[in-house]
């Protein structure tokens, strides 16, 4: 038979042992002071003794109860630090600093990888790993299961219609039908007979009955892409589906009851609108029940190199590319986002010539950007890097500018940079420069 076992918070049992050996400390010494002046001797010897000795004991049990919390801890750094994922945090403290700290500086480092393999887990068809949508995705996760009506305000090319799809596909609507409909491709004449459906003879040629998106959007989720371009005619039928569950069809006369999720996104300012009359307040506070607002691209730039490598690996031929124009493309502010960067480095792919995109390869007004900018003033990093991502992408932009300007040649490069060429060696070994194609690149300008 097994027997039960019953378990106690370290937080009840620590405090309860030092708690019961500070009051039997003072009954001893009580016992002893008492006894020695019932006896007309001295007490204070047997007192010093008696501190000496709680004091070893207390030590003691002390150095125990630490070595038994920090052991399981000492053997997960011991294991954690043979992880190539965290190596660097494990290994890259010095001998004899503060232990907490490491031990802080792991865990935080644990936190995020656990982080990113979740992100990958739940949102496959996402890409990014930044701090930045790493918290739009916990908010997916939050809201999704709900059936609160969900706002999705973002840049043009941020990707609402993946978050979209991904707070549908966390629901549990996720076995009913996902219906989109972009608000903006579709002529408003012809908008209101898309939502609602049209019953036969409504209009000149709607020759038979046709289903409207929320007909076939029953049970599931409705995603209205671009909603702040809908007429304000529209917006007031909108508001009755959102409020009373009910429709009429273009042409019917009885109400056609409806159960679906809203999901709506825009990428205008809502508010605005709202003040100069574009746009509905009341049907702009049943939206905005629950409000995403995605990060541009310039604010994830972290992201940019996965995002480069998804696009390459959906290429057909194999394609790599180069650490210079890979910087190229993380100094260039991105006013299309995602959507911008995935045509460029397409097109960069098809006119690569020797499996590698070059700064060559890329649109004249990335190379300016990246040409124009000021190398001595201060590198400008997205706020959401954590301090050794922004230590190694500021030391990568000194490298490549002092590789830049000496045309590759690294001894060069080592005066400026005021090191030798064994530590300039090593640093673009870490930091994967890719010399070879600066030359090329300094080449083709001079050319």
């Amino acid at each position: 038979m097994k027997q039960a076992r019953f378990h106690i918070s370290l937080y009840i049992i620590i405090p309860f042992i030092f708690a019961g050996f500070s009051i039997f400390s003072a009954l001893l010494a009580y016992r002893l002071t008492r006894y020695g002046l019932e006896a007309k001797s001295d007490p204070s010897t047997w007192v010093f003794w008696l501190i000496i000795a709680i004091s070893l004991i207390a030590f003691g049990t002390g150095l125990a109860i630490v070595r038994f919390l920090l052991r399981p801890v000492e053997e997960f750094l011991r294991k954690a630090g043979e992880l190539p994922a965290l190596k660097t945090a494990v290994g890259g403290k010095k001998r004899g600093a503060d232990k907490i700290a490491q031990i802080t500086h792991v865990f935080e480092r644990v936190t995020t990888v656990l982080s990113r393999i979740d992100a990958r887990h739940f949102f496959p068809e996402i890409v990014g790993e930044s701090v930045a949508i790493r918290s739009i995705f916990g908010l997916i996760l939050k809201v999704a299961p709900s059936d609160a009506t969900v706002l999705i305000l973002g840049e043009s090319g941020t990707g609402k219609e993946l978050v979209a799809t991904s707070l549908h596909a966390h629901s549990h609507r996720k076995e009913k039908p996902f219906v989109k409909l972009n608000c903006a491709a579709i002529p408003q004449e012809l908008l209101e007979s898309e939502l609602f459906g049209h019953e036969k003879g409504a209009f000149t040629g709607a020759i038979s009955f046709k289903p409207g998106k929320f007909d076939l959007a029953a049970g599931g989720t409705i995603f209205l892409d671009e909603i702040g371009d809908m007429p304000l005619s529209l917006q007031a039928k909108i508001l009755r589906v959102l409020q009373e569950k009910e429709f009429y069809r273009v042409g019917g006369t009885r109400t056609v009851k409806v159960d679906v999720r809203f999901i709506a996104s825009t990428n205008k300012n809502l508010e605005k609108l709202v003040e100069e009359g574009g746009f509905r307040e009341d049907l702009y506070y049943r939206l905005s029940a629950f409000t995403l607002r995605l990060p541009p691209l310039r604010e994830r730039k972290e992201d940019i190199p996965l995002l480069v490598d998804h696009f390459l690996k959906n290429i057909p031929k194999q394609i790599e590319i180069s650490s210079v124009a890979l910087q190229m493309l993380m100094a260039y502010p991105w006013p299309g986002n995602i959507r911008e960067l995935k045509h460029v480095v397409e097109a960069a792919a098809l006119i690569a010539e020797g499996g590698h995109i070059e700064p060559a390869q890329l649109p004249e007004k990335i190379t300016r950007i990246f040409a124009e900018m000021p190398r001595e003033s201060e590198i400008r990093l997205p706020a959401s890097m954590s301090l050794d991502a922004k230590l190694n992408e500021i030391e990568r932009n000194l490298i490549i500018e002092a590789l830049i300007k000496t045309g590759g040649v690294q001894s060069r490069a080592t005066e400026l940079l005021g090191i030798n060429q064994r530590s300039l060696w090593h640093r673009i070994r870490k930091l994967g420069i890719d010399v070879k194609s600066i030359k090329k690149y300094e080449s083709s300008v001079m050319v």
